[in-house]
């Protein structure tokens, strides 16, 4: 019997089947003929009796948005294929972040603290054989999803909002004036919060494979030695199974959460999930320090996060949108989820509701909405670079080797660079310090990365960093549109918003200490 069937045999639930279907899922993406199932149709007739202004489908993140726009008095329904409730597993995410469900008037001040449940500092970067660098104050707050999502759920429904629990997304049909979801609901808009696994993405990609994918395995335990601090990215092994091996942990409510990830293309032979976890669980005791027979198990957490090139996602239908991990709008650096739908939120509740009061919901219109972002753009070739092929041959310590030099760069550079950066902010000046602090002081370990990467994945690089400086260029003029924008007509204005929130997100101008 192996370690991981014997663990996750003993935790309540079907965890090792729930694992094992993960797996399906993934071998079934990682393949080069995927079904595609039709679920968006058009129709130019015209619809009668429309009672909603927005349909967001997926729950879970989904009431996020849901309850910006109902607050704001749009006529808002929320379909969830379940019960709409949060699991049991914080969120983790920096405290300036969670500002915004007060500007948007989602929580008082007293439900935000109380939706807090874990905080530490400091937190760690450490890669094998290199230096170890600390910070403060960044993905440090834990936030308990159950309470969280029940408080916005009860705000919803109070400002108006209509929840459809147990109504699992089945079809959609666009209209010349509206869409109508599973011909019972219809409104202006849709959008689809149903993640990334959402059948409108996958018929939008046309079934697309993922050109790159995070695989995280983890769990939540009690009888860890006592720690106060966290990891943010931590590597302690070189090369393994043709990966680079990168661990988190923090302080949970009831216990230490502890992940392994790592990044790959999406070739059939990569490891599955089932096989990440015994190398997790094989690993864990050298990593803190603690034999497996001492821990207690609340929990196992899995997943894998797949990130395609051409993202956000841009659908050639109007009337709907994709939100959060749907619409591909984290780099293929982070897990997306909860933290990227909270970075996007304030802007595109207030696009959506322009959006809505100037009628513009054609696909052009909206795919304004999910701009092209270099910020988010650049950070391919650091996924590369934190990366191998099936086949590639590498020193086995040459990733470790050039994370440890990059972070120690920007450790002397200082906080204004190092914290943007560990909560997946890219900004001009911050990266053009980096790369030339770390290329004049480890010019050779540089070059060593030119052929892991390829020679097109570096000019495509160039492509983004070059438009990374024009964007903050750009962005560098919206105080002075701002003038010009106020004196224009509604529609032209929805337009300028845009572009302005563009070049601001595709700067990383967004980011605020």
């Amino acid at each position: 019997m192996s370690l991981t069937t014997e663990i996750l045999s003993q935790l309540p639930g079907d965890v090792l089947n729930s694992l094992r279907r993960a797996d399906e899922i993934l071998t079934s993406l990682r393949t080069d003929h995927q079904t595609i199932t039709e679920v968006v149709k058009q129709n130019p007739a015209t619809l009668n009796n429309i009672e909603f202004d927005v349909i967001i489908c997926g729950g879970t993140l989904g009431i996020l948005i849901g309850c910006a726009l109902a607050v704001r008095g749009l006529r808002v329904a929320l379909l969830e294929r379940g019960i709409l409730r949060g699991r049991q597993q914080e969120w983790n995410i920096s405290r300036q972040e969670l500002s915004v469900f007060l500007e948007l008037n989602l929580l008082t001040k007293t439900e935000l603290e109380t939706a807090i449940v874990t905080e530490y500092n400091p937190a760690r970067v450490s890669f094998h054989g290199g230096t170890e660098v600390w910070v403060e104050d960044v993905l440090n707050i834990g936030v308990d999803p159950i309470y969280l999502l029940e408080t916005l759920k009860n705000h919803f429904l109070a400002a108006g909002g209509k929840l459809f629990e147990n109504t699992p997304f089945q079809e959609a049909v666009v209209h010349s004036n509206g869409v109508i979801i599973n011909n019972q609901f219809k409104a202006k808009l849709l959008l689809d919060a149903m993640g990334h696994f959402s059948p409108i993405s996958k018929q939008a990609r046309q079934g697309k494979k993922p050109d790159a994918l995070c695989l995280v395995v983890g769990s939540c335990a009690e009888g860890f030695p006592k720690n106060d601090s966290g990891d943010l990215l931590l590597s302690f092994t070189a090369l393994k199974n043709q990966c680079q091996y990168f661990w988190e942990a923090f302080p949970a409510k009831d216990g230490r959460t502890t992940y392994l990830f790592t990044y790959m293309d999406a070739a059939p032979q990569r490891l599955s999930l089932e096989d990440l976890f015994e190398e997790y669980l094989q690993l864990l005791p050298e990593y803190q320090g603690v034999e497996i027979k001492q821990l207690n198990f609340k929990r196992a957490l899995f997943g894998f996060f797949p990130s395609y090139r051409q993202s956000p996602l841009q659908t050639p239908w109007d009337r709907i949108l994709p939100v959060g991990d749907s619409s591909g709008n984290q780099s293929p650096l982070s897990f997306g989820g909860f933290g990227a739908m909270i970075r996007h939120l304030q802007r595109l509740t207030l696009g959506i509701e322009e959006a809505l009061k100037t009628d513009q919901l054609s696909s052009s219109s909206l795919a304004l909405l999910q701009p092209y972002q270099p910020s988010l753009s650049v950070t391919w070739l650091f996924q590369k670079a934190m990366s191998v092929g099936v086949n590639q041959q590498i020193p086995p310590d040459q990733i470790n080797q050039l994370l440890s030099a990059v972070f120690v760069e920007m450790q002397k550079l200082g906080t204004p660079v190092l914290k943007p950066f560990l909560q997946d902010v890219v900004q001009f000046s911050a990266l053009t310090q980096t790369l030339l602090k770390t290329g004049l002081s480890h010019p050779f370990l540089v070059a060593k990365i030119i052929p892991q990467v390829g020679l097109f994945s570096l000019l495509d690089w160039i492509l983004h960093y070059v438009n990374l400086l024009t964007f903050t260029l750009l962005f560098s003029s919206s105080d002075m549109l701002e003038t010009i924008i106020k004196n224009l007509p509604s529609d032209q204005q929805y337009y300028w918003h845009r572009w302005l929130d563009g070049w601001k997100f595709g700067s990383g101008k967004d980011y605020k200490e």
